[in-house]
């Protein structure tokens, strides 16, 4: 899709105007949307430009997707090990100030997304003027996916901002200083938005439109819906304190049933338009891959060209050097907390593809072995050089970032159910997830004695929150979701006692081993670990080559667990505006919080 008409209609009708005196003269983009929104074609480029926000250099490339998100109860953000002032670590460390310095310029991921649905405002309008949408189902999409990619940005906007400005129409000269408003009334006009796109939009392989998910489609649509709805009734910071919404359209009572209702659409869907892959490592493997087709487990993501995009750079497994993987020496800025490790089933397929252990050591002649990490630094296993089928020579990697998987709908679903209408009810739908977590042999135990053991609604609440942690970790989902259950604090301080207890093998960790034994396998470059797992303790000096302390006060200190925070989370739920907005908005913007 990146071709001339691309590059032509970016040209034609997507300036970021932000000058008054542009705005008083009509703008060629007026004079041109009678021809540009009635052609599918042209209008393709245009919505195909709403999307190019996401990859401008300090947007969701280098800012928004490598910081937002850390640190939580499962998920550590390595900066954070710099000091409170860091501004790295501060980002992650619910401390940063609107004067951030990696933050704090004009055309940061703020400025990025407000591009973004600038754009979008300028699509719906044509699309809504011009398009014919009753008779022609093509620019009916088109607005569908104009009105998705705008809920997508504010969404983020939501999630890391709270409250923030609303614009709905193209930028006039009457409003290009607005002041920011609740987030009460943006969760309204988005939830009814992608109701109506849902409309528009056909299912994931439905048409040649919806082949790839770099493309919006009615069961990203849904599930979306289903997210935004959660998150408006569930609990967040407000200037008045962390509570949930007071406005009577956003309660549980009319949000959860609207958002079930998407979750079931989607779900009956099985088999046709999506479908959990069978194994876990494939979800990922098909991301590195670069594998788009739609019809899978990815409902969207992100569409990086092969040289924008920081995922993998970000979240990779660590490569030390450009090796026989990769040009480039990156990965490993952020991983999962120790504990976590030790939290799942010794069974459970997901650990460790989620979660490992070593890093790729410094490349001699193009070539790297693995070597061990430590407790303090492991590393997100979801993301790997090693799995990409091309090698990249830069900090950019290409690969989409996965914004949206079906296992999500699914956990939705139990959530929603065990709240409306019981733990019964929710039942299948944790199995569901479980299941594909164990091998066959084990559902007997793993997932159907588990989950029928699970008879409260509070019991099968906590099994949820457990099971997001197992199934989630490193997506940056966690945090926005234990806000919206009011656990924010209360997990991430849970989970510094767990590293505690860890460090000193007590409590539930006290059959962790303290020691590892391990060797590079004959291929040369793959590590062989033994007393990793729980009650690996025997001597094995004499099988491997190294061994090393894994867990002691050393290796896993004080600084490394009381970084998790700088100051109370419940307090800095979100990111302060940056002080460059703030002082660029005649002053119609603040900070809250504090900030």
């Amino acid at each position: 899709m990146k071709n001339l008409i691309y590059i032509f209609c970016l040209a034609l009708v997507m300036p970021l105007v932000s000058c008054k005196d542009y705005l008083d003269t009509p703008a060629k983009s007026t004079i041109d949307e009678s021809v540009l929104f009635s052609t599918p074609d042209l209008a393709q480029g245009a919505v195909d430009g709403i999307k190019f926000a996401f990859s401008e250099t300090n947007a969701h490339r280098s800012r928004y997707t490598p910081y937002f998100g850390f640190n939580t109860d499962i998920e550590y953000h390595y900066k954070s090990l710099d000091g409170e002032f860091d501004d790295d670590g501060a980002l992650s460390g619910y401390s940063a100030t609107a004067q951030n310095g990696r933050m704090n310029q004009s055309n940061n991921a703020w400025a990025m997304m407000y591009q973004g649905i600038e754009r979008a405002n300028i699509c719906i309008r044509g699309l809504r003027t011009y398009g014919d949408i009753e008779n022609n189902d093509e620019l009916a999409r088109l607005l569908g996916e104009s009105l998705t990619l705008r809920a997508i940005y504010y969404s983020d906007l939501l999630r890391a901002w709270g409250d923030v400005i609303p614009r709905f129409d193209p930028i006039t000269s009457e409003t290009i200083y607005v002041p920011k408003v609740s987030r009460d009334s943006i969760y309204k006009v988005i939830i009814a938005d992608l109701e109506e796109a849902a409309k528009y939009v056909p299912w994931p392989k439905e048409t040649s439109a919806t082949a790839t998910v770099e493309t919006v489609n009615k069961a990203f649509i849904k599930g979306l819906r289903a997210r935004m709805c959660m998150a408006a009734s569930g609990y967040s910071q407000y200037p008045d304190g962390v509570r949930r919404s007071e406005d009577p359209e956003l309660t549980v009572a009319k949000m959860y049933p609207i958002a079930l209702q998407e979750c079931l659409d989607v779900i009956d869907q099985e088999g046709f338009s999506v479908e959990l892959e069978d194994e876990f490592e494939t979800v990922f493997r098909k991301n590195c891959e670069d594998n788009i087709n739609a019809g899978g487990e990815s409902l969207w993501e992100i569409p990086w060209a092969n040289s924008r995009g920081r995922y993998v750079s970000s979240f990779g497994v660590r490569h030390t050097s450009s090796d026989q993987y990769t040009g480039t020496g990156r990965g490993g800025s952020a991983g999962p907390n120790p504990q976590l490790f030790y939290d799942y089933d010794v069974k459970d397929k997901r650990r460790d593809v989620t979660i490992v252990p070593y890093r790729w050591a410094k490349a001699v002649d193009g070539f790297a072995p693995q070597e061990l990490s430590d407790i303090e630094t492991l590393y997100f296993g979801k993301l790997r050089y090693e799995w990409m089928t091309r090698q990249t020579t830069s900090s950019d990697d290409g690969i989409n970032k996965n914004y949206m998987r079906y296992a999500e709908i699914i956990l939705m679903a139990a959530e929603l159910q065990n709240e409306l209408n019981g733990p019964t009810a929710a039942a299948p739908y944790l199995k569901k997830i479980r299941q594909r977590a164990f091998d066959q042999a084990d559902w007997s135990e793993k997932v159907d004695d588990y989950v029928n053991a699970l008879t409260s609604k509070e019991a099968m609440f906590n099994a949820i929150v457990d099971e997001h942690a197992f199934e989630f970790c490193g997506e940056m989902l966690r945090k926005q979701t234990l806000i919206r259950w009011n656990l924010l604090k209360t997990k991430i301080d849970e989970a510094k006692q767990k590293m505690y207890d860890l460090r000193d093998r007590t409590g539930a960790y006290a059959d962790v081993p303290e020691k590892l034994y391990y060797s590079l396998a004959d291929d040369g470059e793959t590590l062989e670990i033994y007393g990793l797992n729980r009650g690996e303790t025997d001597d094995k000096s004499n099988e491997y080559d190294e061994s090393t302390t894994w867990i002691s006060a050393e290796e896993l200190s004080d600084e490394r667990i009381e970084t998790m925070y700088f100051n109370d989370p419940d307090t800095k739920q979100f990111w302060p505006i940056w002080q460059v907005f703030i002082d660029s908005s005649n002053g119609t913007l603040t900070n809250d919080y504090g900030y």
